[in-house]
């Protein structure tokens, strides 16, 4: 496959373009980012928002919540530079980890925060997951959107319109550049949070098996209701100069803060996405789909700020990529499949260049694997059904390509 001549991302990354020298999109909004953008200058937009909005309604802000480092971070800059009363929106897609509940409490005591989690219906994510898996290879639809669209439920609901989210896209995709100011609205929620796919067509993709109002988390507030509360959503990383390793270190030490483990990831990126222990899952699904996971983009990072060396970043993709992570057997058990019936249905999904393989080699298990729940599995027949359902709705482009056919 073709890779970026600066960061190594290949081809089949989301996005991604080539210049005539083979640097990719990626990198060219990096530079972009070092050497144009005016940071003290973006600093003072900010300062005239938060003043904007801050003392009107019963909190000054809504941030959106899980506890990684992004959103811890932002909730450390916002309270400390700004001493700003929040309102904190956590979606639990439910597969916290203990550490990340650890993590939650510490910043709860640290820096003093109202809270609200909410927790959806199990019952219908695992049916969400599977129709995901068939229609996008992505399992998580329900995560994607619920944790984007929940929040702006909320702001709504309780007349709060500043949202102030953390990382923009920008520093791993293409979809928005460092010019823009990001905005968390309607247009990036359709654009590529929700895959394509908004609720009212998952309720349909399910032959409307489940009760509509299951499906309001996971659905953008009307644009009408958003605009009588004077709604603004936009993520910090617009307006500070985002790095992580930098505010890794900050919120560790200030906060007690701690990184963890994760599936198939270098041991020196332990902040990484520590979050949920389905993490592994969806890297390997990207793996299967597109020939490189989180090793490659997290290498890539580092590459793009001088901190490693091509060698180093090639040992990373070369010793933790390609293998088959422990949490694969428990996701299976979720969503009511077999690993055969996982591979089949993967293998619709393979981007061009790659070419799908199936993988035997087990990464490492993490100690905390124990306590990732095993209980709430499908049942058989319900994914049958589900599956099934999916073939029918597909039947004619399953003629013209019979290979693509998942059988039960």
């Amino acid at each position: 496959m073709k890779t970026c001549s600066t960061c190594l991302l290949p081809e089949t990354h989301e996005t991604i373009t080539f210049d005539k020298n083979n640097n990719c999109s990626v990198c060219q909004n990096f530079t972009f980012k070092q050497e144009n953008i005016n940071w003290k200058k973006k600093k003072l937009q900010l300062d005239k928002i938060i003043e904007k909005f801050r003392g009107k309604y019963e909190y000054d802000c809504i941030i959106p919540f899980s506890g990684g480092k992004d959103s811890a971070w932002t909730l450390y800059y916002l309270i400390k530079n700004y001493h700003l009363k929040p309102l904190v929106i956590s979606f639990d897609h439910g597969f916290f980890r203990p550490n990340l509940k650890e993590n939650v409490k510490k910043l709860s005591r640290k820096l003093g925060f109202d809270m609200i989690t909410f927790t959806p219906n199990w019952k219908v994510v695992q049916k969400l997951m599977l129709q995901s898996l068939l229609e996008k290879g992505d399992f998580c639809w329900h995560c994607h959107t619920g944790i984007f669209s929940y929040p702006m439920r909320i702001s709504v609901e309780k007349k709060i319109p500043l949202v102030l989210w953390g990382e923009p896209s920008a520093e791993y995709t293409s979809y928005y550049d460092y010019e823009d100011i990001e905005h968390v609205d309607e247009t990036r929620f359709n654009r590529f949070v929700n895959l394509g796919i908004n609720a009212e067509d998952m309720y349909e993709k399910l032959n409307r098996n489940l009760d509509i109002r299951d499906l309001y988390p996971y659905s953008f507030p009307d644009k009408k209701k958003l605009l009588d509360i004077g709604s603004y959503s936009a993520c910090l990383g617009s307006y500070i100069k985002w790095d992580v390793k930098k505010q890794v270190k900050i919120i560790e030490k200030e906060l007690g803060w701690k990184g963890d483990a994760v599936e198939n990831v270098p041991k020196n990126y332990t902040y990484e996405k520590i979050e949920c222990y389905m993490q592994g899952v969806r890297d390997y699904i990207k793996y299967l789909k597109r020939g490189y996971t989180r090793p490659t983009h997290l290498s890539a990072i580092d590459l793009r700020n001088k901190r490693i060396t091509k060698k180093k970043a090639l040992e990373n993709i070369k010793n933790f990529e390609g293998k088959k992570p422990h949490s694969l057997k428990i996701f299976l058990d979720f969503i009511g499949i077999s690993e055969n019936e996982f591979n089949k249905i993967i293998s619709n999904h393979v981007v061009s260049p790659h070419k799908f393989k199936k993988i035997t080699k087990l990464g490492l298990k993490m100690k905390d694997h124990q306590y990732w729940s095993k209980d709430g599995k499908m049942e058989k027949k319900v994914s049958k059904n589900i599956i099934r359902s999916w073939n029918n709705q597909n039947d004619y482009e399953f003629k013209k390509n019979k290979n693509r056919t998942v059988k039960l």
